[in-house]
Order: C-alpha cells, then structure tokens, then sequence
C-alpha cells in the first residue's frame, strides 16, 4: 500500500453509528509518510516511509495529528500504530527538522522560534496520548529518539524479537523533549529510566519486556502486528463508553491521590453509566449471548 492510502471497509460503530460521515473523514486523510486503514472498528496507523527508516521529518509531525483526529472523527474504538519497512522509526530526522537561521532575526527571536518549534512537536506526539481511544504501539526493528517519545504516549506497546530501544538524544546532545522524559517515567521504575536517559545506550527486545517497556515479545514483525490487532478486536468489543472512560479516568488519577481518584470515578458514572450499552450488557447476560455495543 502506498503511503497515504486509506481503506474502510463498515464495522460495528464505524457503519452503525458513523455512515457516511466516517467514511467521508476517512477519505479525506492524505499523507506521505503514513498509512491509515480501519476495519470493524480498530483503526491500524502505519508509519510508512520505510526509505528513509521511517525518520520524523516535516510531514510526520504536520500528518500525525491529523490521523488522530481523522480516526477519532471516524468511531474507530481502538488504534494499533506500527510501520512498514524494517525499522520502526530512527527517531527525529534532525537533517529536515534543522531550523534554518534567518540572520534577519535577533538572538531572542531564535530562540522564541526554536520555543514556539519544539511546542509544535510535542502537540503532535500528545495528540496520540491524548486520544480518547486506547492505542496498541507495534513496535520493530529500530525504535529511537523520537520513537521513545510516541511508544511512551501509547496505552499498551508490543514488540517483535528483533526490536532495538534507545533513548539517543544525550548521544547526540539533545535533551530529549517531546515526551520521553514525562511519560517514560510513567512506564517504568526511576532506575530503569534514569539509566536508559544518561547513557543512551540501546537495549534488546527482551530486556525491555524485562523492565516492563513492553508487555510482550514475538518472533517478528508480522506476528507483533498480528497480536496488536488480536488485543484490538478484544478491546473493541467491549463498550466504547466504557473503556473511553477507563482511559480517562487512568491518565486523570495519575496526578491524583487515591480519594480524589474515587471521587472522580464516582462522579464519571453518575454522569456517564446509564447507557444503551449498559442495556445490552444485561440483557445479552441474560439471553447468554455476545453483547453487541453501539457506544451509545
């Protein structure tokens, strides 16, 4: 496929709820350096520029944004994120993305551009994190730099046997700052963060499962793909409501205490429990079949 190709084909809440509205959103997504298709409702984004490793230059971060609110505006209840070609991504490609110096501008000047610059790229990322819907990282190959930043924003990250983890930017005098050093944090133990962050050093598929970057290992790219999609279909069985709000609640009561975490949840059903998914659960209990959720 090439990159910027889109395929649909009608699930459950993309033909159900959406119709033609999804598919008209679905259309519109143009890119060239990302691959968008959704099916019964679980949206696979693929970085897709292989030539260059997949590298983030300009198109990454103008189109990253754009897929997610594409597919969110389409009912797609989860995103499984991977890549094509034999790297996941080689991180930020610092050839495109380097400033270039306008002498027209005074010193301070730069220095707000490079501000305002480094902003831009972390809404991109954040877009991801921020979606409402749980998103699958399917990681392979090579996944550095800037490849930290987007797994980190990910819910739940899978990788193939011959995946390689480096956050490089104190290799190449950068501090890292669209993510890593908020979100990482979040994943893993201080340890095994502060480790990864001074050395930059790399690490294997299986000391990240060890650490708990990943919740688990196969035997390649393919296989990785195939398990995001088989834990998508899981996950996009269930409410949509519901485990949209889970997600909310899990990122909210991350700055929270504990009391202000049941608080907020108790708050969240008495708003948002009565549902018609919450109907079809009790009555497909009853009548022992498979609830049908519409998200509604």
């Amino acid at each position: 496929m090439q990159p910027g190709a889109v395929t649909e084909a009608t699930g459950r809440g993309l033909g159900a709820s959406h119709g033609i509205d999804a598919y008209a959103a679905i259309m519109s997504f143009e890119s060239e350096v990302l691959t968008l298709e959704i099916h019964d409702d679980v949206a696979t984004l693929l970085l897709d520029h292989p030539e260059r490793r997949n590298a983030m230059g300009p198109a990454f971060w103008a189109d990253l944004p754009v897929a997610i609110e594409t597919i969110e505006d389409a009912g797609a209840r989860v995103i499984v994120l991977g890549a094509t070609g034999p790297h996941f991504t080689v991180g930020l490609d610092l050839k495109s993305m380097a400033l270039p110096r306008d002498e027209s501008l005074s010193e301070a000047q730069r220095r707000t551009e490079a501000y305002r610059e480094i902003l831009r790229l972390q809404r991109s990322i954040s877009a991801v994190a921020d979606c409402r819907v749980p998103v699958i990282a399917a990681i392979h190959g090579s996944c550095i730099g800037g490849g930290i930043d987007l797994i980190s924003a990910c819910d739940v990250r899978l990788a193939s046997a011959d995946a390689v983890f480096s956050v490089r930017e104190t290799k190449v005098a950068i501090t890292a700052d669209v993510g890593t050093l908020q979100r990482l944090p979040k994943v893993l133990t201080a340890g095994h963060v502060a480790e990864l962050v001074y050395t930059g050093k790399d690490i294997d598929a299986e000391r990240a499962r060890a650490i708990g970057l990943v919740n688990d290992v196969y035997a390649d790219r393919e296989e990785t793909l195939a398990a995001a999609q088989a834990m998508a279909t899981e996950i996009a069985a269930n409410s949509p409501l519901a485990v949209q709000g889970s997600k909310a609640i899990l990122r909210a009561s991350e700055e929270l205490s504990v009391a202000q975490g049941l608080d907020l949840v108790a708050l969240w059903n008495s708003a948002f429990l009565p549902s018609e998914d919450l109907t079809e659960a009790m009555v497909a209990f009853f009548h022992k079949r498979a609830p049908e959720f519409r998200g509604r």
